[in-house]
């Protein structure tokens, strides 16, 4: 199986004059990204993160080699991953993301949906969207009342379903 890869922030920006970064962290707690060993950026290559700040959703950080606001600035926009096997196993009824994507999705009857693209959070809680279907599905225990991870499936009662 190939190596699996968690999105765990991106550089939002940077942060004064000496060659900090904003990171707005996907972690529940975005102080955990300090306890993190193992950082990459979206080609594999290390990045060694020292969190200087924590603030709601966001951490302040200065990154090995990055001196000026000129080369923080040029990482706007990169993703910061951590590989899966280095993240704590999820609570009962909790989901890392990424074990989701990829995941077929099928009606309680087994009429195949598609297979999960991604998971959304717009604010308003997160919503699945699945290839090749033409709504948003939000991920809740009345629309989706199974997640199977070791049999790769979820089971998704449509909303038109639940009206």
């Amino acid at each position: 199986m190939a190596e699996r890869r968690v999105c765990v922030g991106v550089i939002a920006g940077a942060h004064g004059v000496r060659g900090a970064v904003r990171v707005k962290s996907f972690t529940d707690d975005p102080a955990a990204l300090r306890d993190f060993a193992g950082i990459s950026d979206e080609s594999g290559s290390a990045l060694a993160l020292q969190v200087t700040e924590v603030r709601p959703r966001l951490v302040v950080a200065r990154i090995d080699g990055v001196d000026d606001r000129d080369a923080a600035a040029a990482l706007r926009g990169t993703k910061l991953y951590l590989d899966r096997a280095a993240l704590p196993e999820p609570e009962a009824e909790e989901f890392y993301h990424a074990d989701l994507i990829g995941l077929a999705c099928e009606t309680p009857d087994g009429k195949s949906l598609g297979k999960v693209k991604a998971i959304h959070d717009f604010g308003a809680g997160d919503v699945i969207e699945i290839d090749g279907f033409d709504a948003m599905i939000p991920f809740t225990q009345a629309v989706v009342p199974e997640v199977d991870i070791a049999g790769h499936r979820l089971v998704v009662i449509p909303p038109e379903a639940t009206e």
